[in-house]
This record gives C-alpha cells, sequence and structure tokens, in this order.
C-alpha cells in the first residue's frame, strides 16, 4: 500500500532533498515528470530543457538503484498529463496515495499550482540554501535598505568561511577592487566539456525534435548531466580556472566567451551540486595557496552572498514581485535580442553567445543587455522573460531579483541603491568590443556615436524628478547641466531618433 507521492522537481536533483528525507523508502513513491508546462511556460533555451530532462533521467536511476520506488513520465508519454499537478492525479489514481510531499519549488507559480492542487499537498523547506526564509526575514526586519553585503557578512560568519574567529581572512570583508581588470587577449582555461552518453543523446533528439523552433542553438552540447560529472567540473575550475577567476571576473573579449567563468552555476541550481561544498572547495584551494584570496573571495561572495540574497528577496517580496515596473518602462522587447542584426557590437556578442551557449556572465548580463535594456525603457517584464527563457542557470527565484531589481531598477530600489546605467565607456573599458564596432565609442552625437553615450543622457532626462535627489547621481546631472543647450538638444534628439528606428524594426 503506498502511503504518500514525493515530488521530485527537475530543479531539486539532490539526493539530500528534503522532500526525500521526509518520506518512507518502503512506502512511498517518487514522482519525477517532464511536463509541456514547465518546459513551455517560456520558450527555453533547448539546452536548457536538454540540461533538466538528461538530468533528470539520470536521477531517477540514481534513486531507483537506492531502493526507492520511482515513477517517472518522460515527454512523449502518450498518458502524459502536461502538467506536475496533473501527473500527481494520475499517480496517485495509480497507487491510492491521496497525499504529497514535495520540496517547496522556486517559483511562485509552481507553488500556487501545487496549493490548487486538489490532493492533500504538504511543502517542505528547501534546506539545500543556507539561509532560511524566517532568517532572512529576521535580517531584513526593520532595515531601511537591504544591502547584500551586511547579509553576506552574515553569511560568512555562519558558515566560517574564509575567516579567522570573528575577522575574515586577509583582514577585509570584500577584495572586489581588486576583479575589475580588463580584459587581456590571452588563451583562458574554457570549462570542461562532455561528451553526450546515449542517455543524453536520446533526450538531444526528443529536444530536436519538440522545440526546434525555440531560440538557441542545441547542439553541440557538453554540459555535466549527472552529479558524479558535475563534481569533475567543479574540480577542473577551481584547479584551472579559479587563480584567474578574480582578476578578469568583470571582463569581456570580442574571442572568448568564457574567460576564468565556472558555468557551475547551473549545476548547482538544479541540484547537482551543493553551494557549501563548492565553496569548501574554493576556500580549500586558497588555503593550500593554490589561488589568492580576492578570487576565493570574490567567487564564495557570489554564491553565500548574492544567491542566497536574491532568493531572499523573491520570497519575501512575494508573488507580483516578477511584474513590478517602478520606471513604468513600457518598450517591446526588440528583435536585436532574438538575434536581429545590429551594429552595437557588445550587444551582438552577448546575443550570440547566449545564442549557442546558453550563457553569458554577469557583466554581460547586467552591463550589456540590462544596461541596454533600461537605457532604452524596455519592459522589465519583457526582459524578464527573456533572460528566463535564454539562460541555462535561469530560475525564477534567482532571474527575477537580478533582472527586476538589481538590472532594470524595476523593484524602486529594493536592491540597488542607484540604477546599473552607462555610457559605452564602462563597455570600453572592461572589453575589447568596442575596437570592433560599427559605432564610435568616442562619439557622442553624430551619424557614428555609441548608442549607450545618446541613451545615457536620454535616461537620465527622462528620470530626472527621480534621480537628480540620488546622492550617487546627482555629479551626471551637474555634469549634463554643464554642456551646452544646444549639444543637450542634439543628444536627445538623437537619442529619440535611435529608439524610433529601433521601435520601427530598421536595422540600429
Amino acid at each position: 500500500m503506498v502511503s504518500r507521492l514525493v515530488l521530485v522537481l527537475g530543479d531539486q536533483l539532490t539526493e539530500g532533498l528534503a522532500s526525500l528525507k521526509a518520506a518512507d523508502k518502503v512506502h512511498d513513491v517518487v514522482v519525477m515528470a517532464e511536463v509541456a508546462d514547465e518546459a513551455g511556460y517560456v520558450p527555453h533555451h533547448p539546452k536548457k530543457i536538454a540540461l533538466v530532462f538528461a538530468a533528470m533521467r539520470k536521477f531517477a536511476v540514481r534513486l531507483h538503484e537506492d531502493g526507492w520506488d520511482v515513477r517517472y513520465t518522460r515527454l512523449d508519454d502518450p498518458e502524459n498529463a502536461g502538467s506536475i499537478c496533473g501527473e500527481l492525479l494520475r499517480r496517485a489514481e495509480d497507487t491510492g496515495a491521496s497525499e504529497v510531499i514535495a520540496t517547496e519549488p522556486g517559483e511562485w507559480r509552481l507553488i500556487n499550482a501545487l496549493q490548487h492542487c486538489p490532493l492533500k499537498v504538504r511543502l517542505v523547506e528547501d534546506d539545500r540554501f543556507i539561509a532560511s526564509h524566517a532568517e532572512f526575514d529576521q535580517w531584513a526586519e526593520g532595515r531601511k535598505a537591504l544591502r547584500m553585503e551586511y547579509f553576506y557578512r552574515d553569511m560568512r560568519r555562519k558558515t566560517g568561511l574564509l575567516m579567522e574567529g570573528d575577522a575574515p581572512v586577509g583582514g577585509q570583508w570584500n577584495f572586489d577592487h581588486d576583479n575589475r581588470k580588463p580584459a587581456r587577449d590571452e588563451v583562458s582555461h574554457a570549462p570542461i566539456q562532455f561528451a553526450p552518453d546515449d542517455a543524453t543523446q536520446e533526450v538531444l533528439d526528443l529536444v530536436e525534435t519538440w522545440f526546434s523552433d525555440n531560440f538557441g542553438a542545441l547542439r553541440p552540447f557538453g554540459f555535466a548531466t549527472d552529479r558524479d560529472q558535475a563534481l569533475q567540473a567543479l574540480s577542473h575550475f577551481v584547479d584551472h580556472a579559479l587563480p584567474r577567476f578574480g582578476d578578469y571576473q568583470d571582463a569581456m573579449l570580442d574571442g572568448d566567451r568564457f574567460l576564468y567563468h565556472s558555468l557551475l552555476s547551473a549545476y548547482i541550481n538544479i541540484g547537482l551540486l551543493n553551494p557549501l561544498e563548492v565553496c569548501q572547495a574554493v576556500e580549500k584551494a586558497y588555503g593550500q595557496g593554490d589561488v589568492p584570496i580576492n578570487a576565493a573571495e570574490g567567487f564564495i561572495r557570489q554564491v553565500i552572498g548574492w544567491r542566497e540574497y536574491v532568493r531572499g528577496i523573491y520570497f519575501r517580496e512575494g508573488p507580483d514581485y516578477p511584474t513590478r515596473n517602478k520606471l513604468n518602462h513600457k518598450r517591446k522587447l526588440p528583435s536585436l535580442y532574438w538575434g536581429a542584426e545590429t551594429g552595437m557590437r557588445c550587444v551582438a556578442k552577448a546575443v550570440a553567445q547566449t545564442r549557442y551557449e546558453a550563457y553569458a556572465h554577469h557583466i554581460q548580463r547586467l552591463m550589456v543587455t540590462g544596461n541596454f535594456g533600461l537605457l532604452a525603457g524596455i519592459d522589465p517584464s519583457a526582459l524578464h522573460e527573456w533572460y528566463l527563457s535564454v539562460y541555462i542557470d535561469a530560475f525564477e527565484w534567482v532571474e527575477a531579483p537580478n533582472t527586476v531589481g538589481m538590472s532594470q531598477f524595476a523593484d524602486g530600489g529594493i536592491i540597488a541603491s542607484k540604477p546599473y546605467v552607462s555610457s559605452g565607456n564602462y563597455i570600453n573599458k572592461m572589453s575589447d568590443h568596442c575596437k570592433h564596432c560599427a559605432y564610435s565609442v568616442t562619439k557622442k552625437t553624430g551619424e557614428q556615436a555609441c548608442p549607450f553615450n545618446l541613451l545615457y543622457w536620454h535616461f537620465m532626462d527622462r528620470h530626472r524628478d527621480r534621480f537628480e535627489g540620488n546622492p550617487r547621481m546627482a555629479q551626471m546631472y551637474r555634469t549634463f547641466d554643464r554642456m551646452d543647450a544646444d549639444k543637450r538638444e542634439t543628444i536627445l534628439k538623437e537619442a529619440q531618433g535611435f529608439l524610433d528606428r529601433m521601435d520601427a524594426g530598421e536595422q540600429v
């Protein structure tokens, strides 16, 4: 007699998952399913779908070998109900179970679906994170500003990572000033690639058939699809790329898609790697003298600082957070985000890389595609759906705060103290894209003027009432006001002309 169903989702592929720990291997049945609702609520990159499905299938085998009764539904199963709730109802009818144990999903959309499923569903908190909901809320309560840096320090104290008693190793919490070196044209260490085995190849063929119209190249596919491979990817990063990661983590190169980045985020986010074990491996490498402090601290901050922080924000702010639009930006997502030709080299390179790799690092997302979207006034919901669609590590709990809050300032300043906008100068400093661009980064007006230069002042002008009093932006308003009136008028006119051409579907 089956007592309960134990739901395991595609981003919960961890043997110590909370719902599995709460279940009885003898009497409970694990339910896993590839369903159209999850594969299609946004047009996910084919590589992302392939990674999740292949990893799910291998994880199901691993659970079965460990003694679990696993009922697994493939996408092309004729009896597939098409939704998670539908599959639970189908398995409940098959087994006689009326209760479901599920680890809390990372998206409000799916939490809502489970809460309205006509079965008794018990959600248990996902304890794969370092900070519980209660811990984050306790930290946030009563604070005027929820700045990540202070939360990060608490996570360092809690985990003991890079700590000497109560003090941070190296005498300071943050070495970010050492991690902003511009790119150098040199050979980097690309992430390890894995040749698809038979199980993965079968998934690739399925995805090729079902999702051929989705944006993104499915092949070649080299991602890790099980824990053993993910651990190899972690070791490869620590041994070969981590020593230089810190110096160049903000850099961009025209001919190098990865530099020294790890590409481990997807494996962490679907559960193949535990965030703490990843950070401990980085800390160990520092302790052995194999990597400098700025590299180790910079990486650990992204995981136990930023990753934990944005999850806390997502759940604290509630289901409406992804739809917020405090700047009232309404422009439709232009076709250049889907690969239409553009003369802006930085944007073209970021989008092309996204198409082929399902990956771009944080500066490409924040200061290129995100910066352009904010300057151009693109609807943040449209950008949110684009990021959620095209990146292999994108799940709403982590993607929405990064897009809506950090990138687009659409939450009104909960995450960021100022909008992350810049002219072309920042991109020129941190990359070599501008050397190959159809526009000139040094030109402020005229036909060849960098659109980021024009749109920067257009953004500042149209949001003057909101940001002129911001201490971190007041100087830029004084700079704008010191310009000759005719120059200001020319900049704003040319910026609007650029936006009008883009809206009309012309190549920009």
